[in-house]
Protein backbone atom coordinates (compact mmCIF):
# COMPACT_ATOMS: atom_id res chain seq x y z
CA UNK A 1 0.00 0.00 0.00
CA UNK A 2 1.47 3.53 -0.71
CA UNK A 3 2.74 6.30 1.67
CA UNK A 4 -1.28 7.84 1.50
CA UNK A 5 0.43 11.02 3.02
CA UNK A 6 3.35 11.31 0.35
CA UNK A 7 0.76 10.88 -2.56
CA UNK A 8 -1.93 13.63 -0.73
CA UNK A 9 1.65 16.15 -0.62
CA UNK A 10 2.35 15.42 -4.25
CA UNK A 11 -1.27 15.73 -5.66
CA UNK A 12 -1.25 18.55 -3.35
CA UNK A 13 2.02 20.17 -5.42
CA UNK A 14 -0.08 19.76 -8.46
CA UNK A 15 -0.29 22.82 -10.71
CA UNK A 16 -4.12 23.18 -12.17
CA UNK A 17 -3.00 21.65 -15.75
CA UNK A 18 -1.24 18.72 -14.07
CA UNK A 19 -4.25 17.65 -11.94
CA UNK A 20 -6.62 17.97 -15.23
CA UNK A 21 -4.21 15.74 -16.81
CA UNK A 22 -4.38 13.33 -13.50
CA UNK A 23 -8.10 13.13 -13.32
CA UNK A 24 -8.13 12.22 -16.81
CA UNK A 25 -5.50 9.87 -16.76
CA UNK A 26 -7.44 8.12 -13.46
CA UNK A 27 -10.82 8.74 -15.56
CA UNK A 28 -9.43 6.09 -18.86
CA UNK A 29 -7.95 3.84 -16.18
CA UNK A 30 -10.80 3.35 -14.24
CA UNK A 31 -13.42 3.79 -16.63
CA UNK A 32 -15.43 6.34 -14.45
CA UNK A 33 -16.47 9.89 -14.98
CA UNK A 34 -16.04 12.83 -12.46
CA UNK A 35 -18.39 14.67 -13.23
CA UNK A 36 -21.60 15.61 -11.41
CA UNK A 37 -24.66 13.01 -11.30
CA UNK A 38 -27.47 14.07 -10.03
CA UNK A 39 -30.09 11.10 -9.13
CA UNK A 40 -33.56 11.47 -10.80
CA UNK A 41 -36.99 10.52 -9.51
CA UNK A 42 -35.99 11.43 -6.02
CA UNK A 43 -39.18 11.47 -3.69
CA UNK A 44 -39.56 14.04 -0.67
CA UNK A 45 -40.80 12.11 2.74
CA UNK A 46 -44.10 12.82 4.32
CA UNK A 47 -44.33 15.21 5.90
CA UNK A 48 -41.57 17.49 4.50
CA UNK A 49 -43.73 19.66 2.53
CA UNK A 50 -44.51 21.93 5.11
CA UNK A 51 -40.69 21.87 6.34
CA UNK A 52 -39.65 22.64 2.87
CA UNK A 53 -42.09 25.74 2.82
CA UNK A 54 -40.17 26.69 5.34
CA UNK A 55 -37.26 26.13 4.23
CA UNK A 56 -37.91 28.09 1.13
CA UNK A 57 -38.64 31.70 3.43
CA UNK A 58 -35.26 31.62 4.63
CA UNK A 59 -33.46 30.21 1.77
CA UNK A 60 -29.92 31.81 0.97
CA UNK A 61 -28.41 28.67 -1.36
CA UNK A 62 -29.87 27.93 -4.55
CA UNK A 63 -29.45 25.22 -7.14
CA UNK A 64 -29.03 26.62 -10.97
CA UNK A 65 -31.11 23.84 -12.34
CA UNK A 66 -30.62 23.76 -16.81
CA UNK A 67 -34.15 22.74 -17.90
CA UNK A 68 -33.81 22.63 -21.72
CA UNK A 69 -30.78 24.12 -24.10
CA UNK A 70 -33.33 25.50 -26.36
CA UNK A 71 -31.82 26.07 -30.18
CA UNK A 72 -28.09 27.31 -29.75
CA UNK A 73 -26.53 24.22 -27.94
CA UNK A 74 -23.23 25.28 -28.38
CA UNK A 75 -23.25 28.88 -26.74
CA UNK A 76 -25.35 26.90 -24.20
CA UNK A 77 -21.93 24.31 -23.99
CA UNK A 78 -19.72 27.63 -23.60
CA UNK A 79 -21.89 29.05 -21.12
CA UNK A 80 -21.79 25.96 -18.90
CA UNK A 81 -18.38 25.97 -18.79
CA UNK A 82 -18.28 29.95 -18.58
CA UNK A 83 -19.92 29.42 -15.07
CA UNK A 84 -18.44 25.56 -14.04
CA UNK A 85 -15.26 24.33 -14.21
CA UNK A 86 -16.16 20.94 -16.29
CA UNK A 87 -14.26 20.83 -19.24
CA UNK A 88 -15.37 20.25 -23.04
CA UNK A 89 -16.83 17.25 -22.47
CA UNK A 90 -18.22 17.14 -19.28
CA UNK A 91 -20.06 20.19 -20.51
CA UNK A 92 -21.74 18.90 -23.31
CA UNK A 93 -22.49 15.86 -21.40
CA UNK A 94 -23.98 18.18 -18.71
CA UNK A 95 -26.36 19.78 -21.41
CA UNK A 96 -27.07 16.89 -23.83
CA UNK A 97 -28.73 15.49 -20.48
CA UNK A 98 -30.79 18.39 -19.95
CA UNK A 99 -32.51 18.40 -17.27
CA UNK A 100 -29.43 18.47 -14.68
CA UNK A 101 -27.84 20.69 -12.05
CA UNK A 102 -25.42 23.37 -13.44
CA UNK A 103 -24.81 24.49 -10.26
CA UNK A 104 -25.73 23.56 -6.51
CA UNK A 105 -25.31 25.47 -3.32
CA UNK A 106 -24.64 29.37 -4.65
CA UNK A 107 -25.83 32.42 -3.21
CA UNK A 108 -28.99 34.22 -4.88
CA UNK A 109 -27.05 36.83 -6.70
CA UNK A 110 -24.43 34.11 -8.09
CA UNK A 111 -27.82 31.78 -8.86
CA UNK A 112 -29.36 34.91 -10.75
CA UNK A 113 -26.58 36.18 -12.59
CA UNK A 114 -26.44 32.43 -13.84
CA UNK A 115 -29.30 31.98 -14.77
CA UNK A 116 -29.74 35.19 -16.44
CA UNK A 117 -26.72 34.35 -18.80
CA UNK A 118 -27.86 31.09 -19.76
CA UNK A 119 -31.26 32.09 -20.51
CA UNK A 120 -29.55 34.98 -22.71
CA UNK A 121 -28.11 31.89 -24.87
CA UNK A 122 -31.47 30.74 -24.95
CA UNK A 123 -31.59 28.21 -22.54
CA UNK A 124 -34.71 27.19 -20.38
CA UNK A 125 -33.58 27.24 -16.31
CA UNK A 126 -34.94 26.96 -13.08
CA UNK A 127 -33.55 27.98 -9.46
CA UNK A 128 -34.51 26.14 -7.00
Amino acid sequence: MADLEKLVDDISSLTLLEAADLTKMLEEKLGVSAAAQMPMGMMMPAGAGVAAAEEEEEKTEFDVILKDIGPKKINVIKEVRTLTSLGLREAKELVDGAPNTVMEGVGKEAAEEAKAKLEAVGAVVELQ
